[in-house]
């Protein structure tokens, strides 16, 4: 059993047990707390550092179970939910005992975010739901593949277009490690609001991409849906929603809803930002996020 964190976080590579599962995860910056859930799922920690936010918070970055550092389950590539992403998080909360902490979270990440502060929230200080969306399933993915037709039409006649189309056609058939990586690096362009126009930076991220292959299935093969329409309004956490405005997996239209769907929420849209804002316009994201965790009462401990 790893002993709780006591004072501040200490930056550098921590673990913690939740559940007998060894996670790991990783201390930047300083300031206020805010614990940071990558997407996917699957895809590995560190493209969602953001150093400009580590100069006002101490960020601790989760490396969720299954990917990078962090223990596999038994039944792995299965049973990832939200409800075991959240026990995790929940676990590292109190591992870090510096009382209710904000919680960011991206893409995936903003779904176990949102899930969080609904089972948990007397840990939340604040909630950050960045590139997140109300729901999963069918009505989600008929608008990603609307937004990127979007994005194919704006860049019709650029040579690259036709790899990146055909990445997007092969996510059904990823099946191991090796071809979500290979996936995960095929789509990216879609995911930046201009990404040959830098192509040179974008291929070193792009590059640099680790992810793991995790199924979206639960324990016992069926898939993790998610609906949170009939429960967002029950969110009592102060809550900023941030979304870039050319992102074709969780769009505007989605962070839009989310709006309207929780109470006293604020709004941010990027408007020179894919999936990526905290890479595209790094100094307006960690300006709108420390403003609005400096806005909130300190946590009690």
């Amino acid at each position: 059993m790893v002993s709780p964190v006591t004072g501040q976080p200490a930056a550098g590579v921590h673990t913690f047990e939740a559940e007998g599962v060894v996670v790991r995860y990783h201390v930047h910056g300083s300031g206020p707390v805010c614990v940071a859930h990558p997407g996917g799922p699957g895809i590995a920690w560190e493209y969602l550092r953001a150093p400009e936010l580590e100069k006002h918070l101490t960020m601790v970055y989760l490396e969720p179970a299954g990917t990078g550092g962090s223990d596999r389950l038994a039944t792995h590539p299965h049973g990832y939910t939200r409800r075991l992403y959240s026990g995790h998080l929940a676990a590292l909360i109190d591992h870090l005992a510096v009382g209710p902490v904000h919680v960011l979270g991206h893409s995936h990440g903003g779904f176990v975010a949102q899930y969080h502060a609904l089972h948990h929230p007397d840990q939340v200080a604040g909630l950050i739901l960045y590139e997140s969306a109300p729901l999963t399933g069918p009505e989600h993915m008929a608008e990603a593949q609307r937004l990127v037709g979007e994005f194919a039409a704006r860049h019709a006649d650029h040579p690259g277009l036709p790899a990146v189309l055909q990445a997007f056609a092969g996510i059904s058939a990823i099946a191991d490690d090796e071809s979500m990586e290979r996936t995960v690096r095929g789509i990216l362009p879609a995911y930046v609001a201009d990404y040959w126009a830098d192509a040179p930076h974008w291929a070193r991220l792009q590059a640099a991409l680790r992810a793991s292959h995790i199924s979206g299935l639960d324990e016992h093969g069926a898939p993790d849906l998610i609906d949170d329409r009939g429960t967002l309004g029950a969110l009592t956490a102060p809550t900023l929603i941030v979304v870039g405005r050319y992102d074709v997996i969780c769009g505007v239209r989605w962070a839009e809803e989310l709006h309207r769907l929780i109470p006293a929420s604020r709004l941010v849209i990027l408007e020179r930002s894919g999936h990526l804002g905290h890479l595209e316009e790094p100094e307006r994201f960690a300006a709108e996020v420390a403003a609005f965790v400096s806005a909130q009462p300190a946590p009690r401990h």
